[in-house]
């Protein structure tokens, strides 16, 4: 991460408080879980009209399936995590619901273009930008409900970021490389930073 880089100035996130049973404790699990659902709920809302028409080709194949984990994932965590009142969601909340609205890239190319490619690079820094996983401590709970659907989310990222990678080194965007690396550098840094600004209170 370079000095440039903005998202160095929020420190990265502290591991997961836990409770007295070694479960992740519930103030954390509703901070993450909602910025996770925000973050993957998006996801799923702008694939949506993928899967609304026959599937003629590979790529529809491939947003065919990452709509329908995002749906899991987003049905999964939402279950999992143990609730409970945090008063800064509602301001929260709508700043990163403006941060994940789709993102102009830059011109050279079709609507078309710009839009798979600043879809594909969200989706890369959702799947590769923040690993919540990693903030579970050595002494977590292993049979916490939210522990285990993190670790859920976590190998399904694995799994979803080589569709993305496939799309953004495609033959089809080969001239539009110089804008397919400022849409990913762009948007690594915008999840990483509202991530480590979200989990600054842990």
């Amino acid at each position: 991460m370079s000095a440039a880089d903005p998202s160095a100035a929020v420190p990265p996130p502290a591991p997961f408080p836990l409770d007295a049973s070694g479960r992740v404790h519930p103030s954390a699990q509703t901070r993450a879980a909602a910025f996770l659902l925000c973050a993957h709920g998006t996801l799923a809302t702008r694939l949506a009209p993928t899967v609304l028409g026959p599937v003629h080709t590979a790529g529809q194949v491939v947003l065919h399936g990452a709509y329908w984990r995002e749906m899991e994932i987003c049905s999964l965590l939402s279950r999992a995590t143990s609730w409970t009142f945090d008063a800064a969601l509602p301001f929260l909340t709508p700043r990163w619901e403006a941060a994940f609205l789709p993102a102009p890239v830059r011109p050279g190319g079709t609507l078309v273009e710009d839009q798979m490619i600043d879809l594909s690079a969200f989706g890369h820094a959702v799947y590769g930008g923040i690993r919540p996983a990693t903030l579970l401590p050595p002494k977590a709970d292993p049979t916490d409900p939210f522990a285990l659907a993190l670790g859920m989310l976590e190998f399904e990222s694995s799994r979803l970021i080589q569709g993305q990678i496939a799309v953004l080194k495609s033959p089809a965007l080969a001239s539009r490389r110089p804008a397919v690396v400022a849409a990913v550098e762009f948007r690594l840094t915008q999840i990483r930073t509202l991530w480590n600004e979200a989990c600054a209170d842990f």
